[in-house]
Parts: C-alpha cells; structure tokens; sequence
C-alpha cells in the first residue's frame, strides 16, 4: 500500500453523511456585504459578539457602523476572554436574551467564533452553558450565526462546535450543536492585515497542525484529506511571508484560505493529541492555543511517524519537501523536520516553562490530554509516560 492510499478509508466501507457548507463570501472589502448576509438569514437585529482587544483595533466600531447604516439595530458582547469560558458565555447569554430576537455575528478569531456558538444556543434555550456540551439535545435551534473571522488559523467558521474553558472542572469541554453552525461566513483578508507577527504566527501554526491531524487522524476520508492537503499547501507556502510583511495581503489571503480549508477538514475528520495535549496545557497555565501546540508538536509527530507514516509522507509533499525518490518514512521524517523548521523561522516554538506550565503539573496535564475526547482519534494510542516524555521533552 502506497503512501497515499495509507490515509484513506477502504471506500467500499465508508460511510459518511455530508452537511452543505456555510454560504462564503471571500475577497478583500468583502465585509461590506455583511448587511447582505444578514438579509440571508432573515434577521434585520444583530447581537455582535467579539473581544475587548479587537475593538481596540477599530474594526468592531467599523462593523457596528456599517450595520447600523444600513438600519439593522445592534447591540454588543465584548467580553470573550482569550480562552472563553462558560462564564462569559453565561453572561452574554443573558444579554442577549434581554435584546431580543436577532442573529449573532461574530468577530474576531476563534475564541470569539466559538463563544458565539455557546451564546448562540443558549439565546434560544434555557439553563446555563454547562448543560450544552456536544452530546446534549437542545429545545430549540440556535438563533443564527454569522461568522467574520479576523485571524487565519481556528477554522471556527467551519462548524457548530466551540472549544470552552470549564473553569470549576479545569477542563475544555465541546460546546454547541448543529444548529449553530454558521449559516454566512465573511471571509475578508484585509480585516487580518493588523494581527501582530506572533499572533499570526500563533494562529497559523494552528491552521498546520489542523491540516496535519486531519490528514493523520482515524477518521480520515476522502473528502477531509482533500480539504487537509491543500490546507497544508497554503499556510505552509504563505506563513513566513504573512509574519515577516503583515501587510502582504496575498500572503493573508492564502493563510485565510488554508485556515478554512483546514477547518472543512478538521470537521470531517476530527484531530488528534496535538490537540489534546494543547487543551489540557491551556487548562493549566492559559497558553495562547496555538503556541501550546506548536510546543509539543514536531515531538508528537516523531513518536507517530509509525503509525502516521503515510499521512506525514503526504504532508511533507504538500509543504514541498517530498521527493519520489524518497521511501514513505523518508518522506514522513522530512515532515517532521520541515515543520520543525518553519515553526522555528516563525518563532512560534516556544519551551512549555516560557509559557508558564509548572513541571511538576506534567503529570496532571498528561492525564487531561488523554481523557479529551480528540485524543482517542489519533493514529496511534500513547500512554500517561509517552505523554508525559513529550511534555518534558517539550519543557
């Protein structure tokens, strides 16, 4: 079996049901069609949900006026915190059951899209976050969302999951259900031409690594190694471009891309204990998402290249650093390396002590990693030690 076949089901025993995708708009000055996109939801209110930060930038205030021009009433949640919990979510859902019926619009990056899925649901339903985890059937559907991203990495447009801090049980929890998956999605490369180096830098590196286990993951198929694969391309071909010079707006619009993609995938496929391990770090030490997993992950990898070895070998063609006359595990092992390199270029590799994890919470950390739900989808099993290694490796 070739490289490539390795990472797909036998079709004759898949057995996959396909939502439609969101309705996207893509292009720079493409949030001007936002009252539009309002208009395809049948909502003329809208209750924008976003960060304190990003409103520092301008970029709500502009969004705001633009609404308001064109006559829909707003009003504002700007309280998401940069790993949302279910406090804040709580809080919002409040205010926004006091405003009214409306759609949620959502602006920001993927801490901002996900609390809107948890607000979303909880707008049209009673009781409080913690009830709504993804097993949970809700009352009624979600009011609806629409989805402005302003960083290219969460792929959060993509699905009706948000990923939740817990703050009383110090774990992540998957929030949300179907129904708010966002129905009209923005995808405008100009509003990320602000983003810091090390944000962008943060951000895609979680858009690679979406790509990476998408493409490795057990649920691997042949739509999300479509997806994955190109995914991969793009943010591999554009990041370093987009940290150096963020007013490349090219280089933006390939990560904005890629990060879509890889998100399409991700909801396919599912991801792996990059992930897992990442979550269960945040939890402990509030690690900005994508540098915990930039952290751990070229040390995952390497323990995974045996039961990944397709996958990674796909990977390294899709960054460019396959060759045909390499092996499968040549190919996956120069993966490997080519991600080490690229996160190192990017400065977004950064010790887990630097972001702020004691040692001595290694063990703790292992076994959140292993009980999050994403961990069981990885291509092969790791144990409380192997994990344990990583991190210290890590360290």
């Amino acid at each position: 079996m070739d490289a490539r076949s390795r990472v797909l089901t036998r079709l004759a025993d898949l057995n996959l049901s396909l939502e439609p995708n969101a309705h996207v708009e893509l292009g720079a000055g493409a949030v001007a069609r936002l009252p539009q996109a309002l208009a395809a939801v049948g909502q003329r209110r809208a209750f924008v949900v976003t960060d304190r930060g990003l409103r520092a930038t301008g970029i709500v205030d502009r969004v705001l006026d633009l609404l308001r021009e064109a006559g829909i009433e707003t009003d504002l949640f700007d309280g998401v915190e940069p790993n949302p919990s279910t406090d804040s979510i709580d809080q919002a859902a409040e205010q926004v059951r006091q405003f009214g019926e409306a759609a949620v619009v959502a602006v920001g990056g993927g801490s901002a899209l996900d609390a809107a899925k948890g607000i979303a649901l909880l707008a049209a339903n009673p009781g409080v976050a913690a009830d709504y985890d993804y097993r949970a059937v809700p009352q009624s559907p979600g009011r609806p969302i629409v989805a402005v991203p302003t960083t290219a990495g969460t792929g959060a447009e993509t699905n009706g999951f948000g990923v939740i801090e817990d703050r009383t049980a110090r774990c992540k929890v998957y929030l949300g259900h179907g129904s708010v998956r966002p129905r009209q999605v923005i995808l405008d490369p100009e509003l990320t031409l602000g983003l810091p180096a090390l944000a962008t830098a943060a951000t895609g590196m979680d858009a690679l690594v979406h790509g990476i286990e998408s493409l490795a993951s057990r649920g691997a198929n042949p739509f999300s190694v479509a997806y994955a694969t190109q995914a991969v391309t793009l943010v591999a071909d554009s990041l370093v471009a987009a940290v150096e010079d963020g007013s490349d707006l090219e280089a933006r619009s390939r990560l904005l891309v890629g990060s879509h993609l890889a998100g399409l995938a991700l909801s396919l496929s599912g991801l792996g204990l990059v992930h897992g391990i990442a979550h269960a770090v945040t939890n402990h030490c509030g690690a900005p998402h994508g540098l915990a997993l930039t952290s751990v992950l070229d040390e995952v990898m390497s323990r995974s290249v045996p039961a990944a070895t397709g996958p990674y070998a796909v990977v390294a063609t899709a960054m460019g650093v396959g060759s045909s006359a390499s092996s499968a595990e040549e190919n996956a092992r120069a993966a490997v390396r080519a991600v080490r390199e690229l996160a190192d270029r990017v400065q977004a590799r950064l010790p887990l002590r630097e972001l702020g994890l004691q040692q001595d919470a290694v063990a703790a950390v292992a076994r959140g990693a292993l009980a999050d739900a994403v961990s069981s989808n990885h291509p092969r099993q790791f144990s409380q030690a192997e994990v344990e290694q990583v991190l210290v490796g890590a360290w």
